[in-house]
C-alpha cells in the first residue's frame, strides 16, 4: 500500500472530504489533510505513475468517442446504478457524449438529466485523467452503423456527484429530450456494481472505484462512528 505522500493529484481530488486518509479495497489515492498532507511529486515520478495506469490519460486520445460518466451516490455511500433496455442483464452508471466543446461538467450534468431526471446533485470529485475502453467488434459495427462514425470505443471523464433530493426525483424516462435507456434502477454498493458491470467495461469500473473510493470511505468510517456513538447514547447504564 503506497503512503499518503506518494500519491498523485490526491490534494486536487479529495480536498473535499475528510482528511483522515482512510482506505478501503479500491482505494489506490489517500486522502490529503492536516494529517496527511501530500507531498509535490517530482516530473519523473508523474510521468512513472502515468506509465503504470495505460487505461488512463490526460488528454483524450485520437479515434474514440468523447464521453462522460457519472458516479451518482446517495447519503448512505450507495452508487447509482440502472439496468440497459436494449442489452439484457447489463447494469451500469450514467453515461453520455459530450459534444465538441461543451464543458464537461456541464455535459455530466446534462446527461444525469437526461437519463434518470435528476438535478438535485452536488458536485463531489472529477477524475484526473481520461479512461478510455474499446467496443467489442459487433458493438462497433452497430454503433458505427447508428453514428455514422467509425470509433474504436469511448474515452471518458469521470465525475462523482452526491444525490441531494427525494428518491420521487429519480425518472427513468429522463427529462422526455431523449430516448429511454434505462427499465430498473438500485442504490448499489462498489463491489455489486463491478459485478453487474459489462466486461469490457470493468477495466474503467475498476479504475472509478479506485479514484472515488477515498470519498466513500471516508463517509462511510463516519456513518460507522455516528452509528457508535448513536448505541453508545441509546445503551442503558
Amino acid at each position: 500500500m503506497e503512503s499518503c505522500d506518494g500519491m498523485v493529484r490526491s490534494y486536487y481530488i479529495y480536498r473535499f472530504v475528510t482528511p483522515n486518509c482512510p482506505v478501503n479495497k479500491f482505494a489506490s489515492v489517500q486522502l490529503s489533510g492536516s494529517s496527511c498532507a501530500a507531498l509535490p511529486l517530482t516530473r519523473s515520478r508523474r510521468r512513472s505513475r502515468r506509465r503504470e495506469l495505460p487505461p488512463s490519460m490526460e488528454t483524450p486520445p485520437d479515434g474514440y468517442r468523447r464521453n462522460v460518466g457519472i458516479c451518482l451516490v446517495n447519503p448512505s455511500k450507495k452508487i447509482f446504478t440502472a439496468s440497459r433496455i436494449n442489452i439484457p442483464d447489463t447494469w451500469q452508471m450514467p453515461q453520455g457524449g459530450a459534444g465538441e466543446g461543451e464543458d464537461l461538467m456541464n455535459a455530466a450534468m446534462r446527461e444525469l438529466r437526461e437519463e434518470t431526471g435528476v438535478t438535485s446533485a452536488e458536485f463531489v470529485a472529477e477524475a484526473p485523467y481520461w479512461l478510455t475502453y474499446d467496443f467489442p467488434p459487433q458493438a462497433r459495427e452497430r454503433l458505427s452503423r447508428r453514428w455514422g462514425t467509425n470509433y474504436k470505443g469511448q474515452t471518458q471523464k469521470w465525475f462523482l456527484f452526491k444525490f441531494t433530493g427525494k428518491e420521487e426525483e429519480i425518472n427513468l424516462l429522463g427529462d422526455g429530450s431523449e430516448t429511454p435507456e434505462f427499465k430498473d434502477w438500485a442504490w448499489l454498493l462498489p463491489e455489486r456494481v463491478l459485478e453487474l458491470a459489462v466486461e469490457f467495461k470493468k477495466p474503467v469500473y475498476e479504475q472509478v472505484m479506485k479514484v472515488f473510493g477515498p470519498y466513500l470511505q471516508a463517509d462511510a468510517d463516519a456513518d460507522e462512528d455516528s452509528a457508535a456513538q448513536n448505541e453508545t447514547e441509546s445503551t442503558p447504564v
